[in-house]
């Protein structure tokens, strides 16, 4: 009799123990934990939890590495978490941009794309790219640097724009810029289309190699941004004759605009934070409070003015409108290009 009573107790607590792991579809406390773990990995409940990559699709020193690292260290204290910049250089920017479009949108890989020269990659169409404007999801812009044309300090063929101009219609010479289908290299070609000045695009490894070329007098004039020249400038290594925005530069004063030298030709590039496509509403707009607070603090604006970078914070929607438009304009110059 004992035996039996104590054969009916076990049972009785089995039965208990499956009643409260299960709800009343039958479903187990496992598969409803599963569940729970897929819709928290959804939104932005405890997100982040963990360091978030940041893609920043050119070499280490460039204008946008230079705006990043500045950047970052305030979006860190907003999200609570570390910031890894890593650096992807190669393809005109789509060895990184290729990766971050293809990467998990979980909001820990986000990335700076650039225009125009995300577009060309996508646009051209010897290159049959599967992304497109599309395949990223933007949230905010930093910074929009004007284009700049430099030559070398000791330059006397042409000490002003004005010089450069009326010689580079007589006369070829090269040109050198961040690469292919840049805002740099659409800048050289507006000038040869509009004023018929013959320059010679010359293509290197990028912002550096660019540099070092004109420095070491292989290559004549260099087309490149504000942010990456305004310290060679006041340095006395190079000379910025002028730039190519709609207004003068703060960080340049005594240099005109080619608008006001009467060759009005538009260039900069945006540099902005944007995610892969498909990430969840919640996450982004973590990400974009965290990116308005870092890109709005007036120290980072501060170390980026003292680096020639012009911040100029867009948001989702602004920023989004910006890449449309920058979109168009390089396929309004799709003949200059041959495509």
């Amino acid at each position: 009799m004992k035996k039996l009573l104590s054969i009916l107790m076990l049972f009785g607590i089995i039965l208990v123990l499956a009643a409260c792991s299960g709800d009343a579809n039958g479903n187990s406390s496992e598969t409803n934990g599963g569940s729970s773990e897929e819709s928290s990995s959804g939104n932005a409940e405890g997100f982040p939890d963990k360091p978030i990559n940041v893609i920043v699709s050119y070499a280490a020193g460039g204008g946008t590495d230079t705006g990043a690292r500045i950047l970052f260290p305030y979006v860190e204290k907003e999200l609570g978490v570390d910031v890894n910049i890593i650096n992807k250089p190669g393809g005109g920017g789509w060895v990184g941009w290729t990766e971050l479009a293809n990467a998990d949108p979980d909001g820990y890989t986000i990335g700076y794309i650039n225009t125009p020269n995300l577009m060309t990659g996508y646009l051209d169409p010897k290159y049959k790219r599967d992304e497109s404007l599309e395949s990223f999801e933007p949230i905010a812009n930093h910074v929009v640097d004007p284009g700049a044309i430099a030559i070398r300090a000791d330059e006397e063929r042409f000490t002003n724009i004005k010089e450069l101009i009326e010689y580079a219609k007589e006369n070829e010479l090269t040109a050198t810029s961040t690469g292919v289908g840049s805002d740099d290299h659409y800048a050289s070609l507006k000038l040869n289309d509009k004023f018929g000045t013959k320059f010679k695009a010359v293509h290197n490894g990028g912002s550096a190699d660019s540099r070092a070329a004109v420095l070491g007098g292989h290559v004549d004039v260099l087309f490149a941004n504000v942010g990456e020249l305004t310290s060679l400038h006041n340095e006395g290594k190079v000379k910025i004759i002028g730039v190519m925005g709609k207004e003068k530069s703060p960080f340049l004063e005594d240099v005109p605009t080619l608008a006001e030298e009467g060759y009005e030709v538009y260039s900069w590039s945006a540099r902005g934070l944007a995610a892969p496509a498909g990430i969840d509403e919640e996450k982004l707009e973590v990400l974009r409070a965290a990116l308005e607070k870092g890109i709005k603090n007036e120290e980072q604006k501060e170390k980026m003015a003292e680096m020639g970078l012009e911040v100029e914070y867009l948001d989702g929607e602004e920023y989004d409108q910006l890449l449309k438009e920058d979109e168009q304009a390089v396929k309004d110059l799709s003949d200059l290009m041959g495509w």
